[in-house]
């Protein structure tokens, strides 16, 4: 099958999705009005509620739900076959995640900016409020620590990238310091850094940065004692030991992110925020619109089996597809993002509808690359089968990435970049959203560390936002370093596809509701709803399965109470149905 004929199919139903299907939902469902005054301008107070250009907050949003998970599901959940991964990326897409995202963004614009978990409780309950807090910091908890270990192994792997993405977050800080006191227009001076960061990407391709080199001191402190003895040795015999090097580096680069992170959870979002993530959105349009250019101009075979259910050491194949391919589909995390950070900049309602629809399908466009790159980026189906021999062995983390990174290549290799240079212009990209993704997870923490204390009369914490911060990374650094490398997050990984498919849920449990009580046809969210609920409430239970059976108990412990908290959430929001069963569900006349 031509790879250039399955992006062109994908791509156009993405079109169509937003031209009509979109139009629809947001006139039938949402509701949306400019009459109304968005939380940006009620609640306006510089630091997270500031109303902004559309193009802008698209560009924020967009780099913060675009991480490095649209990237890694697919490039394993191709292991069942590339027409599986295909059909639920794009339909998954268009007709659910989309949805989602955009559903989550009305709601919380018509609840004062709120998000998802607050909103919870004046639509079903404050217990099921509690619960909801509860699963949502649980998940960016985890996000948080994977992610600083994905950025610092990428920073490792692909040493070229340090000097742009440094770059990158200087420029940002510089441009928003200079708007926010002089004025003027965002977007020249973000195309001119985009421009510089090209710059240093030539830079980085001629002069790698390795953390060893810029700071021998703090890779030796920041390593464990064994470790670094070890090293030392090895040199002293002329021999190092470069494994031993490179987790003194990852763990560096571990506690430069996690001082990154709380620094920029705290600052304005004009500050770095914005700036960088429309710089960021800008790279990531010129660097889908390349490798498109270069997967049409290829024309490459996918040389992957259409169909593999029965690959070596994988999960069952439904439902565990849907879990893989998370935020290329449909991600509980966006609905934290939408109704996070972003509902809090929206300008005029109907922005929602091309920054919640259209971010989520320009991510799907993300996903739709990254299952190409690892089916038609291989050179044959003997090196495709080397790569997925096994779930275990395409499974790592190494794995995953490399296959993205080194298909894209290829496709950029056909517009003329060496591939060498292809190389590092991929991993900057990817870095450059997973670091937006990471410190988008700690902002979100701050506010959900603030509900918790307001909810306990915690007066201290909740109206301190710099404490907020410190919980909220802190937790998740010590996460993350509680196990050698920076390992610590994987520990609790095998927990964040079906959380965050949960949460999605869930978040749809609310918008369904909320839409119900306005006299409006929810199937359009409650269809998904079930959907979703279904496939990851059984491979929750599958999972639970194995790690009894494995003695894995904090694994036990944990899945055990992410399937309380869904059950009585679930109850809950039966019993407020059925209270206004009768009342709201005739559709009758549309509520604002």
């Amino acid at each position: 099958m031509s790879s250039s004929l399955v992006a062109l199919a994908g791509l156009s139903l993405f079109l169509l999705g937003y031209r009509f299907y979109s139009k629809h939902i947001s006139h039938r469902i949402y509701g949306l009005d400019d009459s109304i005054k968005t939380p940006a301008h009620e609640l306006a107070d510089g630091v997270d509620y500031v109303p902004t250009k559309k193009h802008i907050l698209w560009g924020h949003h967009y780099s913060s739900i675009a991480g490095a998970a649209p990237i890694v599901g697919p490039a394993i959940a191709v292991i069942w076959g590339w027409v599986p991964a295909f059909i639920w990326v794009v339909f998954g897409t268009i007709l659910i995640g989309a949805v989602h995202d955009f559903g989550a963004l009305a709601i919380s614009l018509r609840h004062k900016g709120e998000s998802i978990g607050k909103i919870t409780e004046s639509i079903i309950g404050p217990r099921s409020r509690f619960l909801f807090l509860t699963l949502i910091f649980l998940l960016v908890f985890i996000v948080a620590a994977v992610f600083a270990l994905i950025i610092a192994t990428l920073f490792v792997s692909y040493p070229g990238s340090v000097i742009p993405i440094n770059f990158e977050i200087a420029v940002a800080l510089l441009i928003g310091y200079t708007i926010r006191r002089k004025g003027g227009s965002i977007v020249i001076p973000s195309i001119l850094a985009l421009i510089g960061l090209y710059a240093t990407v030539l830079v980085g391709w001629k002069f790698p940065i390795h953390a060893v080199d810029i700071a021998s001191p703090l890779v030796q402190w920041f390593s464990t004692a064994d470790v670094w003895s070890a090293f030392r040795e090895t040199v002293s015999l002329g021999v190092p030991d470069y494994e031993l090097i490179r987790t003194g580096e990852i763990m560096f680069w571990i506690h430069f992110l996690f001082i990154y992170g709380f620094i920029a959870s705290v600052l304005p979002v004009w500050t770095l925020l914005q700036p960088r993530d429309l710089i960021n959105s800008h790279q990531l349009i010129i660097g889908l619109l390349l490798i498109y250019a270069g997967l049409f101009i290829a024309n490459r075979p996918i040389v992957a089996p259409a169909f593999n259910p029965g690959a070596e050491g994988s999960p069952p194949f439904i439902p565990f597809l849907f879990i893989t391919i998370a935020c290329g589909a449909i991600s509980g995390f966006h609905s934290l993002v939408s109704s996070g950070t972003t509902s809090k900049q929206v300008d005029k309602m109907t922005d929602a509808r091309p920054i919640g629809y259209g971010g989520m399908l320009a991510e799907g466009t993300l996903a739709l690359v990254a299952v190409l790159a690892a089916t038609a980026g291989f050179s044959s189906l003997q090196a495709w089968t080397s790569h997925f021999e096994s779930w275990g062995h395409a499974g790592s983390l190494s794995m995953k990435i490399g296959a993205f990174v080194e298909g894209c290549a290829v496709f950029l290799g056909s517009v003329g970049i060496p591939s060498k240079l292809a190389v590092i212009f991929v991993s900057v990209l990817i870095i450059s959203f997973a670091n937006t993704s990471l410190d988008t997870a700690f902002r979100i923490q701050r506010y959900v560390v603030g509900e918790f204390a307001r909810s306990v009369n915690l007066k201290t914490i909740a109206g301190n936002r710099y404490l907020q911060a410190f919980i909220g990374v802190f937790t998740a650094y010590l996460l993350a370093v509680g196990k050698s490398g920076g390992k610590g997050g994987l520990i609790l990984w095998p927990l964040f596809g079906s959380t965050n498919q949960l949460i999605g849920g869930l978040a749809l449990l609310v918008i369904s509701i909320w839409v119900l009580k306005r006299g409006r046809p929810a199937f359009y969210t409650l269809i998904p709803m079930v959907f979703l609920l279904a496939v990851t409430s059984f491979s929750l239970i599958f999972e639970l399965m194995g790690h009894i059976a494995g003695n894995e108990w904090l694994l036990t412990l944990l899945t055990s109470v992410i399937l309380f908290c869904e059950g009585w959430i679930l109850f809950e929001a039966v019993v407020v149905l059925k209270k206004n069963y009768r009342k709201h569900l005739p559709l009758g006349k549309y509520k604002s």
